[in-house]
């Protein structure tokens, strides 16, 4: 059973280490570390919002449910934690190709930089990619088979409520199983 490490909050941790943790077979993303004053949100005392420039942003290595070469930045709350809201960056290198995977609850992505190619279905097929530029959006439904693949150095912020959780629909395709 999964037991989140660090409830974040609303701050953002500038020293984090991620792990990605089985829970029924899919991989739930969480943030660990401590706050320091350099990187502390800027907020009123007992406030529950965050103000942050890319400047605040923690950048490391996404969790090994995804394939090599991710990197990640929490920017808001625990992605590993139930029923919480979240907000995380990811940015893929070029060529970049997310089989087709599922989440549990409903995940909204906006592409920041680059361009994101995302697909619906249980196989991948470039045939279905649609093509979203920087400032395009979408909604994935909870449990939804989907697809990935970036066309230059790509990065897009995904938001939800937790957990943030990986299940690929072909277990082959799981990095952790190569």
């Amino acid at each position: 059973m999964f037991v989140p490490r660090l409830t974040i909050g609303a701050a953002v941790l500038a020293a984090f280490t991620l792990t990605a943790c089985q829970d029924d077979g899919g991989s739930k993303i969480t943030a660990q570390g401590t706050r320091t004053a350099a990187a502390a949100p800027r907020h009123s005392e007992g406030a529950e919002h965050a103000m942050l420039g890319n400047d605040d942003l923690n950048w490391g290595p996404a969790p090994d449910v995804l394939p090599a070469g991710a990197q990640i930045a929490v920017v808001q709350g625990d992605p590993g934690a139930v029923g919480k809201i979240f907000t995380l960056r990811l940015r893929f290198p070029n060529g970049y190709v997310l089989k087709p995977h599922t989440h549990p609850e409903e995940e909204h992505v906006t592409v920041l930089t680059g361009t994101f190619l995302a697909g619906m279905g249980a196989d991948f097929s470039n045939d279905g990619l649609v093509s979203l530029q920087a400032g395009g959006f979408m909604t994935m439904p909870k449990d939804a088979p989907h697809f990935a693949r970036t066309v230059g150095i790509t990065e897009v912020q995904v938001h939800g409520i937790g957990p943030f959780q990986l299940t690929y629909v072909h277990p082959e395709d799981d990095p952790r199983n190569q």
